[in-house]
């Protein structure tokens, strides 16, 4: 397989955060993986998502059941505790989480600014699937830990405070004036 190629020319995103410019776009990254990985890994690699399917269907990886099993789980954590905030009934399945994350959770859940929580949340995944990281640095399973890490910083990445005001002041302006009237301070 041409994956060994594949990996040595991709750039590294140790040194990549919230506030620097990603050295490969998403875009780039699938069209390298493409032409260079066979059809099970390509299939596998294509469907990578950070919002996996609630069934848990398998994918053939045991590093992307993983993280989708750890992710489904978690998510079902971060809604059981903003229900709770929120003191409304949470009718959804109770996830496997260990009391360390679902401390983390109502940490995230009871932080007043909603894009720091954000941030914060993205954090606890990217440590998360640093647990995961293969210790071959040549596998398909590299490629999926990039793939995910990718997403992860492209999406922290893709949060700005003056749109996220924009978007709510014409959401709450229409639920509150029964029209698309943006709401002004």
């Amino acid at each position: 397989m041409n994956q060994y190629y594949l990996i040595a020319q991709l750039p590294s995103l140790e040194i990549a955060s919230e506030t620097t410019a990603l050295p490969i776009t998403e875009e780039r990254f699938y069209e390298l993986c493409r032409t260079n990985l066979g059809k099970k890994a390509w299939n596998a690699l294509s469907g990578l998502t950070l919002v996996p399917d609630r069934q848990n269907k398998k994918s053939g990886y045991s590093f992307i059941d993983k993280w989708n099993e750890w992710e489904k789980n978690f998510r079902l954590a971060l809604a059981a505790a903003r229900a709770e905030k929120l003191k409304k009934p949470f009718e959804g399945e109770a996830g496997a989480c260990s009391g360390h994350l679902l401390q983390t959770v109502r940490q995230a859940v009871e932080m007043e600014d909603p894009l720091e929580a954000e941030r914060y949340l993205t954090r606890v995944r990217l440590d998360f699937l640093e647990t995961l990281r293969p210790a071959d640095a040549f596998s398909e399973t590299m490629l999926f830990y990039y793939a995910l890490k990718l997403k992860l910083l492209l999406r922290i990445q893709q949060f700005d405070t003056s749109r996220g005001e924009d978007a709510y002041r014409n959401i709450y302006g229409s639920i509150m004036n029964g029209g698309a009237q943006e709401v002004k301070e």
